[in-house]
């Protein structure tokens, strides 16, 4: 019997706006079945080469293009590492679904639900960092039919700034921009708050007091992650959820064990495994178990590229605890430019699996060779 092994590895770094760059990750067997994964981390694209190279001959020496052949507890050092060995996870994953002629959800483990709720992430669309602009922007999103929003409004908020004593000033543009929102979207819809590590503990408190009046649905990444927080989250969860408002994070952490700490800390009610660096599309299945046995809402965190998004949607169908999916909303026109054949566009807020085997999608080629800034390959 002749094995499909790996014949080759490419790298794509495509850049889709002024600020995103995307990293795509296809892998050819000597079958010809071609599979893609995305390792996209901003601003990192160059360790996520050199975590690729560094990576390849492990792909290249594996005795199959198969999922089940790449060493699951391979030491993953850092972001970088995590999102190439990912990458390499989905696109094995890709290939031997596209082998059964089955799609991704169907080889994971079996469909649970043909319809995922979406929501809108409509930071990275929005130039206009005004209220008014991010009230134009999520108008936007609700006229495209979600029902929920997220946006990321603390700009002018750093760490520093709070150690200086200056983050509640700080914070005032971005309740502008949140009361913005939520006038334009209406009371009915989820409103979502991303704080992007930010704050400190006595900031967030002052913050959380400061959101009671807007209805938010979720909270999330107010300080920074690490274990010196987690009394301090715990503490925020606690006083969030009397504010009628829920505590989210954890969108880089790396295989389980990077998410153990904080459940037993309680540190948050919704956690958002990443498919780009959690470890891989079994690991997050495995994630969505863990965290419905904590009492945990499993979100996974989507906001790049088609390829990771097809890769999520798949993952949250077949997961056995889902809340909903993030989706980046109308970032760049070349999400959908890049999708061959495109996926079916969301309706009402809700996504349907692709019909096709594996991922569902390719890479539309012309569209890769308009976008791509980097090619690397192996060998």
């Amino acid at each position: 019997m002749t094995h499909d092994h790996v014949r080759k590895l490419e790298l794509h770094v495509a850049e889709v706006s002024p600020k995103t760059k995307w990293i795509f990750l296809e892998i050819e067997a000597r079958s010809g079945l071609i599979g893609f994964g995305e390792a996209t981390l901003t601003g990192a694209e160059d360790a996520v080469l050199a975590a690729m190279a560094k990576l390849a001959p492990l792909a290249l020496g594996l005795p199959e293009a198969s999922p089940r052949h790449l060493p699951k507890a391979h030491p993953l050092t850092g972001l970088p590492e995590a999102a190439a060995f990912s990458a390499l996870d989905q696109a094995l994953w890709d290939i031997a679904a596209r082998r059964q002629g089955v799609g991704l959800a169907a080889a994971l483990g079996g469909v649970r639900r043909e319809r995922i709720l979406l929501y809108a992430n409509i930071n990275r669309r929005t130039l206009d960092r005004s209220p008014e602009g991010f009230a134009a922007s999520a108008r936007q999103a609700v006229a495209a039919g979600y029902g929920a929003i997220k946006i990321a409004p603390f700009d002018e908020v750093s760490p520093a700034i709070c150690s200086a004593g200056e983050g509640v000033r700080a914070a005032q543009p971005g309740l502008a921009r949140i009361a913005s929102v939520r006038e334009a979207i209406g009371t009915d819809r989820d409103l979502m708050v991303d704080c992007h590590w930010r704050f400190d503990e006595a900031t967030a408190t002052a913050l959380i007091a400061a959101l009671a009046p807007f209805g938010l649905h979720w909270l999330e990444c107010p300080v920074p992650e690490s274990t010196a927080e987690l009394a301090g989250l715990r503490r925020l969860r606690s006083l969030a959820n009397r504010q009628g408002m829920r505590l989210a994070g954890c969108e880089e952490n790396i295989r389980r064990e990077g998410f153990v700490p904080f459940l037993e800390a309680q540190a948050y009610d919704v956690m958002m495994p990443d498919v780009k660096y959690a470890g891989g599309l079994s690991e997050m299945l495995a994630l969505a178990e863990l965290l419905a046995r904590h009492g945990v809402a499993f979100s996974p965190h989507n906001p790049s590229g088609p390829v990771c998004h097809a890769a999520s949607l798949h993952v949250a169908a077949a997961a056995e605890n889902l809340s909903s999916l993030e989706i980046q909303f109308d970032e760049t026109p070349w999400f959908e430019a890049l999708q061959a054949p495109a996926l079916a566009h969301p309706k009402d807020g809700f996504a349907t699996l692709p019909a096709p085997a594996g991922l569902g999608m390719s890479l539309d080629r012309d569209a890769l060779d308009r976008c791509r800034k980097v090619r690397w390959s192996a060998p």
